[in-house]
């Protein structure tokens, strides 16, 4: 894989880009307002970067990542991402998406929200418990003592090895969580959601979740 394309160019978005770039990464970026609107964006992200529409991005995409509002998650292209992993990184957040019942009564999880949109791609959870900052801030290389780590959860066991085989590039160790299904235990206001914390202690922490009616 050579270039990384997202769906949203946000914080999340931005600082997940230039780590990409840092590991020799070509970048496509995208929002909802047009390319124009990210050139302050890519002058300083480089050389590697460029701007384009959400159907560019996807289309250009080895990797895809979609971090915008979960309440647009409809607006995501579908054919371009066709075959392709694509890395959720969105919470739900009522006062922001509105009030989602499936994700009300907890039927279902905002990972799978994004796959049943995307039925042809491999949606993999990642990147939504930790901060933009902290993205570059608490990377270290692989094998450093006390290196932070982070959850992710899929359908798609290969899927899950390229978003692994990426997290481990940039800076952090992986806790694999399970099938999609699972990634409610990394979810808002669980005790692994923003501390840095390492693959064990993460471990502990999504053990230690609990669904939100059992609260």
């Amino acid at each position: 894989m050579t270039t990384l394309g997202l769906i949203g160019a946000g914080n999340i978005g931005s600082a997940v880009a230039k780590a990409a770039i840092a590991q020799g990464w070509d970048v496509v970026l995208s929002n909802s307002r047009g390319p124009e609107t990210l050139s302050d964006l890519v002058a300083d992200l480089g050389p590697s970067a460029r701007a384009a529409t959400p159907a560019e991005a996807a289309e250009a995409a080895d990797l895809a990542v979609v971090t915008i509002p979960l309440k647009a998650v409809g607006s995501v292209p579908v054919e371009p991402l066709a075959g392709k992993v694509v890395v959720d990184t969105n919470n739900y957040y009522p006062e922001r998406d509105g009030k989602i019942d499936v994700l009300e009564d907890e039927s279902t999880t905002t990972a799978e929200l994004l796959q049943d949109h995307l039925p042809d791609s491999k949606v993999v959870k990642a990147f939504n418990h930790i901060g933009a900052l902290d993205i570059e801030g608490h990377a270290k290389p692989s094998g450093s003592e006390g290196r932070r780590a982070l959850a992710v959860a899929g359908d798609d066991a290969a899927g899950k090895e390229q978003v692994t085989s990426f997290i481990d590039s940039v800076g952090f160790d992986v806790v694999d969580l399970g099938p999609l299904a699972e990634g409610w235990r990394i979810q808002r206001d669980t005790p692994g959601y923003g501390p840095r914390l390492t693959a064990d202690e993460l471990k502990q922490k999504t053990d230690e979740a609990k669904r939100y009616r059992d609260l």
